[in-house]
């Protein structure tokens, strides 16, 4: 049973509306790393998992989620109202859908369940939380900068502290199950090729071809000895 308080979980409270900041708050509304999204997938993802303390943070999230787009929605709900008649108005997607909320991202791209990242797997499920939790961190911190006055910064910034609570508990999850740093889940054995690493994209000339780029084949703990084996020339050693 699902139980609606009318009492938003972050007071939203906005002196001045700007209908085109709302456009770009659509996409944590009806975008692909938007509220609606997370809580859908965390949801959905509750119900084949069969760790009952998984299983109940899943839905406690996915909860939360759901009281995260209500806040969105309500920024969306204060930013154009009462300003359909002003040229800021006309030149956004409410000009045709009316204020508020829609199921659009900030591009005027309708919401899709194909944003929805589950596939039957508790760790593999984890694992694509935390990456939608990055996604959506990412999108708010964007939006904070644009942010055009305190209410809604401070509504936003909330959003973003409960995405980094979120990945610490999706993190905590996978530890309890040893996966956190174990690549290794499922039923199937991998084969004698899992350590290798094949250096595939090679370096000619010492010197940077640009400012993040060198051109000697870098190393690091992701091909190195003990876990991994490097094989410098794969075509060679065929």
């Amino acid at each position: 049973m699902l139980f609606h308080k009318k009492q938003l979980m972050h007071s939203v409270d906005i002196v001045e509306p700007h209908p085109r900041f709302a456009q770009l708050l659509l996409e944590q509304f009806g975008g692909a790393t938007g509220e609606l999204t997370a809580a859908l997938q965390y949801w959905v993802q509750s119900f084949h998992c069969e760790n009952a303390g998984i299983r109940d943070m899943l839905q406690d999230i996915a909860i939360e989620e759901f009281s995260h787009l209500e806040v969105v929605g309500r920024l969306i709900e204060q930013h154009t109202k009462n300003v359909d008649q002003t040229d800021a108005f006309r030149s956004t997607l409410f000009a045709v859908r009316g204020m508020g909320p829609h199921f659009l991202d900030s591009q005027g791209v309708a919401w899709t369940a194909a944003y929805i990242n589950e596939g039957g797997d508790v760790v593999r499920d984890l694992r694509a939380n935390i990456a939608a939790e990055a996604g959506a961190r990412q999108t708010y911190e964007e939006l904070i900068k644009m942010a055009p006055d305190k209410g809604t910064k401070d509504a936003l910034v909330f959003l973003l502290t409960r995405e980094i609570s979120h990945t610490q508990m999706f993190m905590k999850g996978l530890e309890s199950l040893g996966k956190l740093t174990d690549p290794f889940f499922g039923n199937i054995q991998p084969d004698q090729t899992v350590d290798l690493y094949f250096n595939l994209s090679q370096g000619g000339k010492e010197e940077a071809i640009s400012p993040t780029t060198s051109g000697k084949d870098e190393r690091g703990p992701w091909n190195e000895e003990p876990t991994f084996k490097y094989i410098a020339q794969p075509l060679a050693e065929r």
